[in-house]
């Protein structure tokens, strides 16, 4: 008889701890750049299992979300692959200055599928290909990047006419992927585990270094569940997934 007590009393305490982990598990809403989509999935997954928060990512261009953001889509934290986007939200009272820093450091890469020299600044300068795949610079950061470095090498003028323009990173990788471009600037993680193509590095003196900021929106202020999010996200757990990632980090 004492032993039922015990086991009732034991599963009273466990129905009480779920029941009380469930009140207070919410739902957050996350803006992410477009090259941090495999990052942000393992990152917001481990989240979740130790939180009990849910977490729905939504992908695009950073120009893209940042609009959004402004229009009241309802995000409550944002994931840019800049410091630019982020800090325009708060200087326009959508974002809370003192929650943003850099979360990840982007490097870029010329990759190609199909070229059988490996990529790098002579293939640039050859020009021997019909199109390259870069994202809007107007939108993406790292299309930005990619003017910048082909600016650099000098060859910028001589490919504008080859050049076809992705919404967003992920674009201007499907444009490769698919053959419709022979070559392009993507992100590093964004072929991390492809075995197949050739890529170039791209030496970080030829363009401005890829910040990427996250930052926490207005409308979750008092958003417990966002503020864990983005502490998760400063966490050891979560900068070893984004190193595994081939992003760098301001304190490796």
């Amino acid at each position: 008889m004492k032993h039922k007590k015990i086991q009732r009393t034991t599963f009273i305490g466990i129905l009480i701890l779920l029941l009380t982990n469930l009140s207070f598990a919410e739902t957050i809403h996350v803006a992410v750049a477009a090259n941090f989509t495999n990052a942000a999935k393992e990152i917001s997954k481990i989240f979740s299992e130790k939180t009990g928060h849910k977490v729905i990512l939504s992908y695009g261009a950073s120009g893209l979300l940042y609009m959004q953001i402004k229009e009241s889509a309802p995000f409550h934290v944002f994931l840019s692959a800049d410091k630019e986007f982020p800090k325009r939200l708060a200087d326009e009272n959508f974002g809370v200055t003192a929650s943003q820093f850099t979360y990840a450091i982007g490097k870029l890469v010329l990759w190609s599928k199909k070229l059988e020299l490996p990529p790098s600044d002579q293939i640039l300068k050859n020009g021997n290909f019909t199109k390259i795949s870069i994202a809007n610079p107007a939108l993406a950061p790292y299309g930005s990047a990619a003017i910048e470095v082909m600016n650099a090498l000098k060859v910028y003028d001589t490919l504008r006419s080859k050049i076809v323009q992705g919404n967003s990173i992920a674009q201007a990788f499907q444009f490769i992927d698919t053959d419709n471009a022979e070559i392009g600037f993507i992100a590093q993680s964004q072929i991390i585990d492809r075995k197949d193509g050739m890529s170039w590095l791209i030496p970080q003196n030829l363009y401005t270094q890829i910040s990427q900021d996250a930052i926490l929106l207005k409308s979750a202020e008092k958003n417990i569940a966002a503020q864990e999010f983005l502490i998760f996200l400063r966490g050891e757990t979560a900068k070893d997934i984004i190193r595994k990632y081939g992003y760098g980090s301001l304190n490796q």
